[in-house]
Protein backbone atom coordinates (compact mmCIF):
# COMPACT_ATOMS: atom_id res chain seq x y z
CA UNK A 1 0.00 0.00 0.00
CA UNK A 2 1.26 3.52 -0.82
CA UNK A 3 1.41 6.71 0.96
CA UNK A 4 -0.75 8.73 -1.34
CA UNK A 5 -3.39 5.78 -1.94
CA UNK A 6 -5.23 2.90 0.31
CA UNK A 7 -7.64 0.54 -0.96
CA UNK A 8 -10.51 -0.14 1.65
CA UNK A 9 -13.64 -2.78 1.06
CA UNK A 10 -16.82 -1.63 0.79
CA UNK A 11 -18.84 -4.95 1.83
CA UNK A 12 -18.27 -8.23 0.03
CA UNK A 13 -18.56 -6.88 -3.39
CA UNK A 14 -16.41 -3.71 -3.71
CA UNK A 15 -13.37 -1.84 -3.07
CA UNK A 16 -12.70 1.77 -2.94
CA UNK A 17 -9.79 2.47 -4.31
CA UNK A 18 -8.69 5.87 -1.62
CA UNK A 19 -6.36 8.87 -2.83
CA UNK A 20 -5.77 11.85 -0.33
CA UNK A 21 -8.75 13.59 1.19
CA UNK A 22 -9.47 16.53 0.02
CA UNK A 23 -11.03 18.55 -3.18
CA UNK A 24 -7.74 18.81 -5.56
CA UNK A 25 -8.39 18.93 -9.60
CA UNK A 26 -5.10 16.64 -9.50
CA UNK A 27 -5.57 13.89 -7.21
CA UNK A 28 -9.83 13.76 -9.08
CA UNK A 29 -7.61 13.42 -12.72
CA UNK A 30 -5.62 10.37 -10.85
CA UNK A 31 -8.76 8.95 -10.31
CA UNK A 32 -10.48 9.69 -13.94
CA UNK A 33 -6.67 8.41 -14.99
CA UNK A 34 -7.24 4.87 -12.88
CA UNK A 35 -10.92 4.46 -14.15
CA UNK A 36 -9.83 4.33 -17.87
CA UNK A 37 -6.68 2.38 -16.94
CA UNK A 38 -9.01 -0.36 -15.49
CA UNK A 39 -11.22 0.38 -18.21
CA UNK A 40 -9.38 -1.23 -20.76
CA UNK A 41 -8.40 -4.26 -19.00
CA UNK A 42 -11.75 -5.58 -19.13
CA UNK A 43 -11.62 -7.25 -15.84
CA UNK A 44 -13.51 -10.77 -15.33
CA UNK A 45 -15.74 -10.33 -12.90
CA UNK A 46 -15.54 -6.44 -12.39
CA UNK A 47 -19.38 -4.97 -12.85
CA UNK A 48 -18.66 -1.58 -12.40
CA UNK A 49 -16.18 1.19 -11.96
CA UNK A 50 -17.70 4.50 -10.14
CA UNK A 51 -15.39 7.58 -10.02
CA UNK A 52 -15.75 9.97 -7.04
CA UNK A 53 -13.89 13.31 -6.25
CA UNK A 54 -11.04 11.09 -4.94
CA UNK A 55 -11.99 7.55 -4.77
CA UNK A 56 -12.35 4.89 -6.94
CA UNK A 57 -15.64 2.03 -6.51
CA UNK A 58 -14.49 -1.43 -7.71
CA UNK A 59 -18.08 -3.31 -7.77
CA UNK A 60 -17.40 -6.97 -8.73
CA UNK A 61 -19.28 -10.38 -8.45
CA UNK A 62 -17.78 -12.45 -5.80
CA UNK A 63 -18.55 -15.28 -7.44
CA UNK A 64 -16.95 -14.94 -10.86
CA UNK A 65 -13.85 -13.00 -9.35
CA UNK A 66 -10.49 -14.18 -7.80
CA UNK A 67 -10.86 -11.24 -5.19
CA UNK A 68 -6.77 -11.75 -4.16
CA UNK A 69 -5.59 -11.41 -8.16
CA UNK A 70 -8.08 -8.19 -8.37
CA UNK A 71 -6.98 -6.39 -5.22
CA UNK A 72 -3.26 -7.30 -6.55
CA UNK A 73 -4.51 -5.52 -10.12
CA UNK A 74 -6.02 -2.56 -8.53
CA UNK A 75 -2.62 -1.35 -6.44
CA UNK A 76 -0.61 -2.07 -9.55
CA UNK A 77 -2.52 0.05 -11.11
CA UNK A 78 -3.04 2.83 -8.54
CA UNK A 79 0.66 2.60 -8.27
CA UNK A 80 1.14 3.26 -11.38
CA UNK A 81 -1.52 5.81 -12.24
CA UNK A 82 0.30 9.44 -12.73
CA UNK A 83 -1.01 12.57 -12.64
CA UNK A 84 -0.54 13.87 -16.51
CA UNK A 85 -1.51 16.45 -18.89
CA UNK A 86 -5.16 15.69 -19.95
CA UNK A 87 -6.63 16.58 -23.48
CA UNK A 88 -7.96 19.29 -23.66
CA UNK A 89 -11.70 18.65 -24.43
CA UNK A 90 -13.88 21.23 -25.49
CA UNK A 91 -16.44 22.45 -22.78
CA UNK A 92 -20.29 21.96 -22.92
CA UNK A 93 -21.90 24.91 -22.54
CA UNK A 94 -24.87 25.21 -20.53
CA UNK A 95 -26.91 28.23 -20.80
CA UNK A 96 -28.72 29.75 -17.82
CA UNK A 97 -31.52 32.21 -16.86
CA UNK A 98 -30.00 33.78 -13.76
CA UNK A 99 -32.34 35.83 -10.72
CA UNK A 100 -36.04 36.04 -10.56
CA UNK A 101 -38.09 33.07 -10.06
CA UNK A 102 -35.72 30.97 -11.93
CA UNK A 103 -33.46 32.05 -9.33
CA UNK A 104 -34.40 32.56 -6.42
CA UNK A 105 -31.01 32.99 -4.03
CA UNK A 106 -29.21 35.29 -5.95
CA UNK A 107 -29.66 37.73 -4.47
CA UNK A 108 -28.86 36.35 -0.77
CA UNK A 109 -25.52 35.14 -2.31
CA UNK A 110 -24.92 38.19 -3.65
CA UNK A 111 -25.47 39.87 -0.06
CA UNK A 112 -23.36 36.95 1.14
CA UNK A 113 -20.50 38.00 -0.84
CA UNK A 114 -21.09 41.85 -0.66
CA UNK A 115 -21.33 41.50 -4.28
CA UNK A 116 -23.59 43.19 -7.45
CA UNK A 117 -26.00 40.42 -8.88
CA UNK A 118 -24.15 41.25 -11.72
CA UNK A 119 -21.14 40.64 -10.38
CA UNK A 120 -22.57 37.21 -9.19
CA UNK A 121 -23.50 35.87 -12.60
CA UNK A 122 -20.31 37.01 -13.98
CA UNK A 123 -18.24 35.39 -10.90
CA UNK A 124 -20.51 31.69 -11.57
CA UNK A 125 -19.50 32.22 -15.67
CA UNK A 126 -16.40 33.05 -15.75
CA UNK A 127 -14.83 29.51 -14.87
CA UNK A 128 -14.42 26.58 -17.18
CA UNK A 129 -15.74 23.65 -14.08
CA UNK A 130 -14.38 20.25 -14.15
CA UNK A 131 -16.97 17.39 -13.68
CA UNK A 132 -15.56 15.62 -10.23
CA UNK A 133 -17.97 13.29 -10.18
CA UNK A 134 -21.57 12.12 -11.04
CA UNK A 135 -24.00 11.33 -7.70
CA UNK A 136 -27.23 12.14 -5.36
CA UNK A 137 -29.39 11.84 -8.22
CA UNK A 138 -29.07 10.50 -11.72
CA UNK A 139 -27.12 12.35 -13.83
CA UNK A 140 -26.32 14.98 -11.15
CA UNK A 141 -22.58 16.46 -11.95
CA UNK A 142 -20.57 17.98 -8.66
CA UNK A 143 -18.54 20.64 -10.39
CA UNK A 144 -15.94 23.00 -9.67
CA UNK A 145 -14.33 25.48 -8.52
CA UNK A 146 -16.54 27.82 -7.89
CA UNK A 147 -15.18 31.58 -7.03
CA UNK A 148 -14.26 32.45 -3.74
CA UNK A 149 -16.13 35.11 -3.47
CA UNK A 150 -19.41 33.54 -3.88
CA UNK A 151 -18.96 29.81 -2.41
CA UNK A 152 -22.08 30.44 -0.32
CA UNK A 153 -22.77 27.52 2.15
CA UNK A 154 -25.89 25.32 2.00
CA UNK A 155 -28.76 26.67 2.73
CA UNK A 156 -30.27 25.96 6.55
CA UNK A 157 -32.81 24.72 5.72
CA UNK A 158 -33.18 22.64 2.49
CA UNK A 159 -36.23 22.97 0.21
CA UNK A 160 -38.89 20.04 -0.39
CA UNK A 161 -38.77 20.66 -3.98
CA UNK A 162 -36.21 22.32 -6.67
CA UNK A 163 -37.16 22.00 -9.85
CA UNK A 164 -35.32 20.20 -12.43
CA UNK A 165 -32.63 22.14 -14.23
CA UNK A 166 -31.94 24.25 -11.32
CA UNK A 167 -28.32 25.92 -11.11
CA UNK A 168 -27.17 25.74 -7.67
CA UNK A 169 -23.86 26.86 -5.68
CA UNK A 170 -23.11 25.32 -2.27
CA UNK A 171 -19.64 26.22 -0.91
CA UNK A 172 -17.33 25.65 -3.97
CA UNK A 173 -19.19 23.17 -5.87
CA UNK A 174 -21.97 23.95 -8.58
CA UNK A 175 -23.95 21.49 -9.90
CA UNK A 176 -27.80 21.02 -12.36
CA UNK A 177 -30.19 19.63 -10.55
CA UNK A 178 -31.45 16.79 -13.12
CA UNK A 179 -34.95 16.51 -11.84
CA UNK A 180 -37.22 17.50 -8.61
CA UNK A 181 -36.08 16.42 -6.12
CA UNK A 182 -35.72 18.00 -2.25
CA UNK A 183 -32.43 19.79 -2.03
CA UNK A 184 -29.91 22.81 0.00
CA UNK A 185 -28.21 24.44 -2.39
CA UNK A 186 -28.17 27.95 -3.37
CA UNK A 187 -30.32 28.43 -6.65
CA UNK A 188 -28.73 31.15 -8.81
CA UNK A 189 -31.07 30.12 -11.98
CA UNK A 190 -32.41 27.49 -14.08
CA UNK A 191 -31.18 25.73 -17.88
CA UNK A 192 -32.93 23.78 -20.14
CA UNK A 193 -30.84 20.83 -20.88
CA UNK A 194 -31.60 17.78 -19.40
CA UNK A 195 -28.81 16.42 -17.68
CA UNK A 196 -30.20 12.93 -17.46
CA UNK A 197 -32.33 11.36 -19.93
CA UNK A 198 -32.94 8.00 -19.99
CA UNK A 199 -34.55 7.96 -23.73
CA UNK A 200 -30.67 9.30 -24.75
CA UNK A 201 -27.47 7.70 -24.77
CA UNK A 202 -26.28 8.30 -23.01
CA UNK A 203 -28.25 8.88 -20.38
CA UNK A 204 -26.34 10.82 -18.48
CA UNK A 205 -24.76 14.20 -20.45
CA UNK A 206 -21.88 14.72 -17.77
CA UNK A 207 -18.92 12.65 -17.21
CA UNK A 208 -16.55 12.70 -14.71
CA UNK A 209 -13.21 14.52 -16.04
CA UNK A 210 -15.81 16.86 -18.35
CA UNK A 211 -15.17 20.58 -18.72
CA UNK A 212 -18.22 22.90 -18.09
CA UNK A 213 -19.17 26.24 -18.76
CA UNK A 214 -22.24 28.12 -17.84
CA UNK A 215 -23.66 31.24 -20.08
CA UNK A 216 -25.83 33.64 -18.89
CA UNK A 217 -29.16 33.74 -21.36
CA UNK A 218 -32.16 35.89 -20.89
CA UNK A 219 -35.82 35.01 -19.98
CA UNK A 220 -37.22 35.00 -23.15
CA UNK A 221 -34.23 32.98 -24.26
CA UNK A 222 -35.02 30.54 -21.25
CA UNK A 223 -38.29 30.03 -22.68
CA UNK A 224 -37.87 29.57 -26.13
CA UNK A 225 -35.33 27.19 -25.42
CA UNK A 226 -37.86 25.51 -22.87
CA UNK A 227 -40.51 25.61 -25.36
CA UNK A 228 -38.02 23.99 -27.77
CA UNK A 229 -37.02 20.98 -25.39
CA UNK A 230 -40.73 20.34 -24.72
CA UNK A 231 -41.47 20.19 -28.79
Amino acid sequence: MSELFQIVPAGDTAFLVEFENRLDVGINQRVVALWHSLEGLHLPGVRDLVPAYRSLGVYFDPLRTDVERLLGVLESAAAATAISPEPVADSIRVEVCYGGDLGPDLDAVAAWAGLTVDEVVGAHTAPVYRVFMIGFSPGFAYMGAVDQRIATPRRDTPRLKVPAGSVGIAGLQTGIYPSETPGGWMLLGRTAIRPFDPSRTPACLFKAGDRVRFEAISRAEYDRRIGAEAT
